[in-house]
C-alpha cells in the first residue's frame, strides 16, 4: 500500500534543518529569492493576497495618492481652491480633503478649482480616480468569484488499531454549505534520511487509501491508509514513527457547485503531528425530528483509547 514514485515536483534533495514542504494553509512552503519583478503579476499578487492585506494597500494607496496631490495644490496655490488660511497645516487638509473629493468624484461644492492649473491638474486626478476604482472593482469582483475550495482539515492526525493492524487516519469537511460532488484524494508520503554518502534525500510514496474518492460529501470524510506489508510505514515501530522526518502531502480535488467546475486544495501533516491511539469522536447526531445534524465544534475532537 505505499508504491514509491518518481519526485512529484518537490526535490529529491533534502537537508537536516529542511522544513515542511506545504503549510498547513495549502500554500508551498518557498521563499523565492532574484525573481524578475513584472508589472503583470501584480494583480495575480492582488488576487491572492488575503482580505486584510488587500484593503490595508488599497488605504495606503488612496491615502498616498490624495498626499501627493494635496501637495501639488499647496504648490500652485490653495487660493485657486479655497481661501488661504495662511496655516500650512488648515491649507494642506483642505488640500488633501479636495484632492479626495476630486478623486472619488464626489465634490460637496464647498471647495472648487478657480484657476487654470487648478482646473488642469482636479481633471487630471478625477480621471486618476476613474481608473483606480474601476481596478479596484475588478480586483474585488475577481477575488469573490475566484474558484476556490474551502475544505477544513482536521487539526489531528492519529494512529490506531484498525482491523488487525494499525492505520492513520485524519478527516475533512467542507466549509461551505454546500456539497462537495465526487471529491477525491492523492496522499503522498515524504520520507527524509540520511544516504551513504552523508546527504540527506527525499523518497516518496504513492500511499493506498480504504477509498480515495467517494459519489458526495454532505457530512464528514475520515481518510484511513492502512499499515499493512506493502506501507513503507510498516517495518517503523508505531513509537518511532514521530521521531521520523517525513511529511503527508495531501491534495483533494471535487467539483463545487457554486463556481461549477472542479476545485482543488492541498494540505499536509507531518509524522511528528501524529497522535497514537486516539480516535476521533463523532461529529455530526440526529435531532428529535431525526435530522442529521454536523456540529463543527465536534470536527477536531479526539479521544484516548482505552
Amino acid at each position: 500500500m505505499g508504491r514509491k514514485i518518481k519526485d512529484p515536483g518537490f526535490g529529491a534533495s533534502s537537508n537536516k534543518e529542511a522544513s515542511r514542504m506545504v503549510n498547513s494553509d495549502g500554500s508551498f512552503n518557498i521563499k523565492r529569492i532574484n525573481s524578475p519583478k513584472q508589472f503583470l503579476e501584480t494583480y495575480h499578487y492582488l488576487l491572492n493576497i488575503s482580505w486584510w492585506h488587500f484593503f490595508s494597500l488599497a488605504a495606503i494607496g488612496f491615502l498616498a495618492i490624495n498626499t501627493l496631490f494635496a501637495i501639488i495644490y499647496l504648490f500652485i496655490g490653495i487660493e485657486e481652491i479655497v481661501s488661504a488660511s495662511n496655516v500650512v497645516k488648515s491649507d494642506f487638509l483642505n488640500a488633501f480633503f479636495f484632492s479626495s473629493q476630486t478623486l472619488t468624484t464626489l465634490g460637496y461644492g464647498a471647495m472648487a478649482p478657480s484657476g487654470v492649473w487648478s482646473g488642469i491638474i482636479s481633471s487630471f486626478e478625477a480621471f486618476v480616480g476613474l481608473v483606480m476604482f474601476s481596478f479596484l472593482t475588478g480586483l474585488i469582483y475577481g477575488r469573490f468569484s475566484k474558484p476556490k475550495a474551502s475544505i477544513r482539515f482536521s487539526k489531528n492526525i492519529v494512529l490506531r488499531d484498525f482491523n488487525s493492524t494499525k492505520a492513520i487516519m485524519f478527516r475533512l469537511v467542507n466549509n461551505r454549505s454546500t456539497v462537495m460532488i465526487k471529491p477525491k484524494i492523492t496522499v503522498t508520503l515524504s520520507l527524509t534520511k540520511l544516504n551513504n554518502v552523508g546527504d540527506y534525500t527525499r523518497s516518496f510514496f504513492k500511499l493506498d487509501l480504504e477509498r480515495d474518492t467517494i459519489t458526495y460529501l454532505p457530512t464528514t470524510w475520515t481518510v484511513v491508509h492502512e499499515i499493512t506489508e506493502d506501507s513503507p510505514l510498516y517495518e517503523i515501530d508505531k513509537d518511532e514513527l514521530v521521531n521520523q522526518s517525513g511529511e503527508f502531502l495531501l491534495m483533494v480535488s471535487y467539483y463545487d457547485e457554486s463556481f461549477n467546475q472542479e476545485v482543488h486544495q492541498m494540505h499536509s501533516y507531518e509524522l511528528k503531528e501524529l497522535q497514537l491511539d486516539y480516535k476521533f469522536k463523532p461529529a455530526y447526531f440526529y435531532d428529535k425530528e431525526g435530522k442529521m445534524v454536523l456540529d463543527y465544534n465536534f470536527f477536531d475532537k479526539i479521544e484516548q483509547i482505552k
